[in-house]
């Protein structure tokens, strides 16, 4: 299979979705790669590289999306993208197409087969390619919030590890999954006091047991979100459903409840926020106020640290890439059930429930999708 890799457009974002030894494996299993020119280089991976390895360096990013069978990328396909897809040919990347009516759409009269990392699911419910950038976003997350609280920055000026004789500042995290685990962590870190709300009981009784003493569990209720946000410094939105829209938690009518200065860190926008004031951001204008709130909501947060963040995703989304394509789309899905679920839309059809019913568009099952190919 010849497989392209293209390099980022969207706004600073450095990352990669193949690194050299990636190609030097693909390689291996008698695949071509061709790899844009410059592709590696934000994230410290030069052309040279890539040529070492054996991949063919394309100077044009059209000349990648007209040869390539399989097209392996970080983030969707962005507008100047959308006439480069093309009937039949693999994308694999980020698609979050339950935040993006006009993508979803692109990608269906495309033709194209979007296999989306971020619903690729193993059986035990664990996303795979979503957990390492869930992971970096959730740790960047403390890290930009304590930043946007300075003063100069628009917050209200407090430290979150406050200081001998001064409190530390208190930190709402809403969700206690990869994302929500590690934001806590390093906002604990730092020395603030931290709340983590969750639904699931089970989840905060073992959070409770594991992690350190300044993060405490509440459950998740529009009164105990109320009743936190009147003391929150910080609030980090870390909810997620997989392939859906994120719930909005915090209405605009909740700001009202919050502190000047505040700040609020929405780590689900990619799935469309799950704050009612949230609206996607670039790390070139990364916030926004909002009833004296400040919203940081950069949609591609790892990007800003796209050497850590690109060696964590390809080691993880490489395998599933390999037996794309050794064994072409439709044999791989029929024999892994993880890439499977990965399979949001494809030939013109969403075979994915919730990225349909996000925009009530027409869904076909699966299955029967699967079957009407044979």
């Amino acid at each position: 299979m010849l497989i392209g890799v293209p390099k980022e457009i969207k706004t600073h974002e450095n990352r990669v979705a193949l690194l050299p030894s990636g190609v030097v494996e693909l390689k291996k299993h008698g695949h071509q790669v061709i790899v844009e020119k410059n592709a590696g280089l934000g994230s410290g991976f030069p052309d040279e590289l890539y040529v070492n390895a054996g991949a063919e360096m394309i100077e044009k990013a059209e000349d990648i999306w007209s040869r390539a069978e399989m097209i392996m990328k970080v983030k969707e396909p962005i507008k100047p993208e959308y006439a480069l897809m093309r009937d039949g040919q693999i994308i694999f990347t980020y698609f979050h197409f339950a935040a993006s009516q006009e993508l979803t759409e692109a990608v269906t009269v495309s033709g194209a087969i979007a296999i989306a990392y971020e619903t690729v699911e193993k059986l035990d419910g664990s996303l795979p390619l979503l957990i390492p950038m869930s992971e970096v976003a959730g740790r960047m997350a403390a890290q930009e919030g304590a930043k946007y609280l300075e003063r100069p920055m628009g917050g209200r000026g407090v430290l979150l590890g406050g200081i001998p004789g001064v409190r530390p500042g208190n930190v709402m995290v809403l969700g206690g999954g990869i994302v929500g685990v590690n934001a806590a962590r390093i906002a604990a870190g730092m020395g603030a006091n931290v709340t983590i709300y969750d639904i699931s009981l089970p989840k905060m009784r073992y959070l409770d047991e594991v992690m350190p003493a300044n993060i405490k569990t509440v459950f998740s209720s529009e009164v105990n979100i109320r009743t936190g946000l009147k003391e929150a410094d910080l609030v980090i939105g870390a909810v997620l459903i997989p392939g859906a829209k994120a719930p909005k938690l915090i209405t605009r009518d909740m700001l009202a409840d919050m502190k000047p200065g505040a700040v609020l860190v929405d780590v689900a926008i990619d799935q469309g926020g799950c704050f009612e004031t949230s609206k996607p951001t670039t790390h070139d204008n990364p916030v926004y106020e909002v009833d004296g709130i400040m919203h940081y909501c950069v949609a591609n947060m790892p990007g800003a640290v796209p050497y850590t963040s690109t060696i964590g995703l390809t080691n993880v989304t490489l395998p599933y890439a390999i037996q794309l394509a050794n064994k072409g789309w439709i044999k791989a899905i029929r024999e892994n059930r993880e890439l499977e679920l990965g399979l949001n839309i494809a030939s013109g059809k969403i075979v994915y429930r919730d990225v349909a019913e996000a925009f009530d568009m027409e869904w076909t099952p699966i299955t029967k999708f699967m079957t009407a190919l044979t």
